[in-house]
Formats: C-alpha cells, sequence, structure tokens
C-alpha cells in the first residue's frame, strides 16, 4: 500500500461567534474556505488543476454553508471545474474523518493528491439551524435511546459517573485560557494561522465599507478562578458554565496530503502520515464521553500506549469531556492541549479536527517530538481519534 503523507497544513484565526460581532463575522464560509484552498495550492508552487479532490468538514449544512459546501469553496476561486469535492458530517469529528478519508484514499490509489479541510461559521449559520428547516425532528418517534436533545444533560451526566467536580472543571477551563495566551505570546500559532483580510462590521451586524487583517484566535480573553467559579451554570445544579465551555465561532483549516511519492517527485518534504485512525460510537446515554471509547479502540488497532505520545489533543468540546477521559486513562497532562484548546481558542464545529491535526503538527515540529494522538466528542454520540507521526 502507498503511504500517504501531509505536505502544508494551515488554518484560520478563530473570530468569536454570536452574540457579539467578531472579526471574521462578515465572511462568507464559502470564501473563508477557499482562501485556505488557495493558500495551500500556491504556497507548495502547485496548479489548481493538479488537486484531484477536496473533503470538507461542516456541521450545519444549510444556508450558505449547504448545498456541497467544499465544491462551492472551490468553484468560488474560479481556477478550475475539473476538481472533485465532497462535504460530510461526522458532528464535530467531521473535519478530522476528512483527514482520514483524503489519507485513506491516497493509500488506496484513488489519488496522488487531495486536501482534507473543514469550516463553521457559527455567527453566520447558528448551530441547529439545518434542523430548523424540513418536517419533523431527526429522530422518529419511538427513538430507542435515551439520548438528550441538548448536550447539557450529558455532560452532567458524565460529571455523575466520573465524580468530577465543578472546582476541577473550572481549573481545567483557567488553565485552557493561560496555556492560549502564553502559546500566542511566544509565537507558537505564527506558523500555522494564514492571516484573512475581512471584511468590517458595525455593531449592527453591517459592513461599514472598511476591512482589516485577522492575524490571531479572538477566544483568548483575561480569565480568574474566582470570575469562573462566579458564573451560573447552564443548568439548575449543574456544572457547566460559559466559561468552561467551548466558544460560538468561526473558522477553517485546511491540509494537503499526497502520496509519498508525489510529493518527493514535486520537490515537496512530507512533514507527517496517519500511523492509525478511527471513528466508534460510544454510549448515546452520555452522548460526549466519545474519546474515551475513541482511545480505546485506537491503542487496540495501533498497539500503541498513552506512554508512546509526545503530544495530545482533545477537544475542549466541554472541560468535562477532557477530564472524563483523563479520568479512564490518566495521561501525563503536561502534553495535553499544551497550547490551550477550544474553551480558549474556540470551536468552529465544523473546521476543529482539521484545527486540531494542524496545531499537533505544528507543536511537534517546534518541539522536536515524534508523535501526536488527536480524540475528540461528536454528537450523534461518536468519537473519533488519529495518531500522526512527524516525518
Amino acid at each position: 500500500m502507498r503511504e500517504a503523507v501531509i505536505v502544508d497544513a494551515i488554518r484560520s484565526p478563530i473570530g468569536r461567534g454570536k452574540p457579539i460581532v467578531g472579526d471574521l463575522s462578515g465572511v462568507h464560509p464559502v470564501i473563508l474556505l477557499s482562501k485556505l484552498l488557495d493558500s495551500l495550492v500556491t504556497r507548495n508552487g502547485l496548479k489548481h488543476e493538479d488537486i484531484e479532490q477536496v473533503i470538507a468538514g461542516c456541521v450545519t449544512q444549510a444556508g450558505e454553508q449547504s448545498n456541497n459546501l467544499a465544491r462551492n469553496a472551490w468553484l468560488w476561486l474560479n481556477k478550475t471545474w475539473k476538481t472533485g469535492a465532497t462535504t460530510v458530517d461526522s458532528q464535530c469529528g467531521s473535519a478530522q474523518q476528512a483527514n482520514a478519508m483524503i489519507s485513506a484514499m491516497i493509500q488506496g490509489g484513488s489519488l496522488d493528491i487531495g486536501i482534507a479541510c473543514g469550516v463553521e461559521s457559527m455567527s453566520r449559520v447558528g448551530l441547529g439551524m439545518n434542523v430548523m428547516n424540513g418536517p419533523g425532528y431527526f429522530h422518529p418517534e419511538g427513538w430507542p435511546y435515551d439520548m438528550t436533545r441538548e448536550q447539557f444533560t450529558s455532560v452532567e451526566r458524565m460529571v455523575k459517573k466520573r465524580g468530577l467536580k465543578r472546582e476541577d472543571i473550572d481549573q481545567f477551563a483557567f488553565e485552557s485560557q493561560r496555556k492560549a495566551a502564553a502559546a500566542w505570546a511566544a509565537g507558537h500559532f505564527d506558523r500555522e494561522v494564514l492571516p484573512i483580510e475581512a471584511p468590517i462590521l458595525g455593531a449592527d451586524g453591517e459592513p461599514t465599507g472598511e476591512t482589516r487583517l485577522v492575524t490571531k484566535d479572538q477566544g483568548p480573553r483575561p480569565t480568574t478562578l474566582e470570575g469562573l467559579a462566579g458564573l451560573k451554570s447552564l443548568q439548575e445544579g449543574g456544572t457547566t458554565t460559559a466559561g468552561n465551555a467551548s466558544q460560538i465561532s468561526d473558522g477553517a483549516a485546511a491540509i494537503l496530503w499526497m502520496s509519498k511519492e508525489k510529493a518527493q517527485a514535486l520537490g515537496l518534504k512530507p512533514r507527517a502520515r496517519i500511523i492509525s485512525d478511527v471513528c466508534v460510537g460510544t454510549d448515546p446515554y452520555y452522548l460526549l464521553d466519545g474519546p474515551v471509547d475513541a482511545t480505546e479502540l485506537i491503542l487496540k488497532k495501533s498497539k500503541m500506549s498513552m506512554k508512546d505520545f509526545d503530544i495530545i489533543e482533545i477537544n475542549e468540546a466541554f472541560a468535562t469531556v477532557v477530564l472524563s477521559w483523563a479520568s479512564v486513562y490518566n495521561p501525563d497532562m503536561s502534553k495535553v492541549n499544551v497550547n490551550g484548546g477550544a474553551i480558549a481558542l474556540g470551536h468552529p464545529v465544523g473546521s476543529t479536527g482539521t484545527r486540531l491535526i494542524v496545531t499537533a503538527l505544528h507543536e511537534l515540529e517546534r518541539t522536536g517530538k515524534q508523535t501526536a494522538f488527536i480524540t475528540m466528542c461528536c454528537g450523534a454520540a461518536v468519537g473519533t481519534g488519529t495518531i500522526i507521526e512527524r516525518l
């Protein structure tokens, strides 16, 4: 089987979504993703017709994000219409699955060059807008599982199952903000972020006619433990607050994949490869405990242990998700989300799977380390996992 390799990996800055007007709120998601696709092609000396397929993750495929967003983003470039494109929905793991798919297609000989990516503009297309249109609800009458329609109840179920405490959940959230601020101050994200020229919106949400160059994530903000402790829970008697959950965000991320032979023929350096990847179901009652099941399966498939990972990126959809997983596997937490996570940086849901891989790869390169594990919880009670190795 051929070897599939990562040649380049970038992401946009992450803008904050509603209720405020964020830095990227004025950018149509098709245009936002197209900027990354174009950059991967041009900065690697390729022609647009060299890209055989684009697979993009997107969760809320409605309105501006409907009708195969991946294809629309590619066509927006107006370079060639011959490149194939697919948009996938594995909820928050969508963009992570896009990478698994492109990598597997290259290994199987279906293509030589492809791009795996994801985008979500949550300030423009609100989470759940695809549920609001059309008849009925996506769980038919008689649905056989006690699977909550909102995520907060499932999070509190995980808190009870693992015996987690509010103060520990807030402490984790505080550390995410602290680490993200330190990482930006130290320039750790500089290489992975593609600046985005974005329209400036007024307080009314309408374009002012001016633009700004967005270069940094908008989510990190001054945070204290006292401030977190004082936030009201989103459920009566619960532990989840706006401070220990991920932020509504706008953003995109993209990775250029090639066969190893093609990269070498083009004079491009392979930077990483996937060792193993999984997408696994988890107990619908707990809904978001997917990283626990994904980790179990990927360790079995790869014959690796937690000690083999130099870097671990687990999505901070909620601090509880990470702490639940950590209570099972007892990882070295100094390796986990070393530059902060979605609590601080933001979580544009359809793009985060690729964003985590982008960040993990750049951190491996920055520190001279070798192996990273990326895992996520996903709506619909799914967990995803990917192990990458720096080359």
